[in-house]
């Protein structure tokens, strides 16, 4: 279907050392009736507390050690009230998030709108919430593709016979939808598409001229811009897709019901300013005195469904 250079990354349950890994509270030696950990959680089993700690699963969207910070932050939020530790992970890949959860390894797991949808079909994820924007609505971003200012290529069908680099395999905005794009244009086989490994790398392989053009969505485009390692006045971007829900927050089927509602509450409950730094990598800004979440369920991501069935993706594609 495409002329690809899979830069595929190995699979992995998850990666768990290093700076890969954030543990906001251990089980503490005493029993786990009476102990309390550093953070003032109690690691005793109960409804909100399964097994004694709660594993979050984070998608690897950006670089773990810019992601790990900001989801400490929300990970401690959650342990506070849910008096529980909770144990933040940024996954190897999108498919080792998915067998986490398919294989008990994870309580919960925010994942990207393509990867839920097989997140859905392989381990049961029930989405709770995702993010809300400025207006308290539903937030979403938007794919793209760029290509420096004063190239030849002015829209889409010019990318024929040109090189495009996409993020990864699983990507929504990064893979699926600017691919989805070139079959529209009836130009897919005549791109040569290569994965750079993620969002940050496209967008590097653009600026150091490795390729003709990348793709950029919204959310790369606010973070490289705010952290100064993107001038979007030397490029131009010759297609943007229409808007996507922005990533759901799931849980496991495993868990229990009564699980399920303290978690959705608890997220419904957070503070605009305990979310507010997520945003700056997913594009979105929380209203002041709004709930920085909104509910969601299947529905809201039956585009994504409907992209991935016309694409004929599996999860092999991830």
């Amino acid at each position: 279907m495409f002329a690809t250079g899979l830069n595929r990354r190995t699979i992995a349950a998850f990666v768990g050392v290093g700076a890969l890994s954030l543990t906001l509270a251990a089980c503490g030696g005493e029993s786990a009736d009476t102990a309390d950990t550093a953070g003032g959680a109690k690691s005793a089993d109960s409804a909100t507390c399964p097994n004694g700690q709660i594993r979050f699963g984070v998608e690897p969207f950006e670089d773990p050690a810019k992601l790990i910070p900001i989801y400490e932050k929300l990970g401690a939020a959650l342990q506070e009230k849910l008096d529980c530790p909770v144990e933040v992970t940024v996954a190897d890949t999108y498919t080792a998030e998915i067998l986490a959860m398919k294989n008990d390894k994870l309580e919960i797991g925010q994942f990207g709108p393509l990867g839920f949808v097989f997140a859905k079909e392989q381990a049961g994820a029930i989405p709770l919430v995702s993010f809300a924007g400025e207006d308290g609505k539903l937030s979403s971003y938007t794919g793209g593709i760029w290509v420096p200012k004063g190239s030849d290529i002015s829209e889409i069908t010019d990318l024929a016979g040109h090189t495009l680099a996409l993020a990864e395999p699983g990507s929504t905005s990064g893979d699926a939808v600017p691919r989805k794009a070139l079959v529209d244009a009836g130009i897919e086989k005549k791109v040569t598409t290569n994965y750079a490994g993620g969002h940050a790398e496209a967008l590097l392989a653009l600026t150091n001229g490795k390729v003709d053009a990348a793709e950029v969505n919204s959310q790369t485009l606010a973070s490289a811009t705010a952290e100064g390692t993107f001038k979007p006045d030397d490029y131009t971007q010759i297609w943007k897709s229409e808007p996507i829900a922005n990533d759901p927050i799931t849980v496991s089927p495993h868990t229990s019901k009564e699980f399920q509602t303290a978690v959705k509450e608890a997220l419904l409950n957070l503070e605009p300013e305990q979310v507010a730094p997520i945003g700056e990598y997913l594009d979105f800004a929380p209203a002041k005195g709004k709930s920085p979440m909104v509910e969601v369920d299947e529905s809201t991501y039956q585009p994504v469904v409907e992209l991935a069935h016309t694409l004929g993706l599996t999860q092999d594609d991830l």
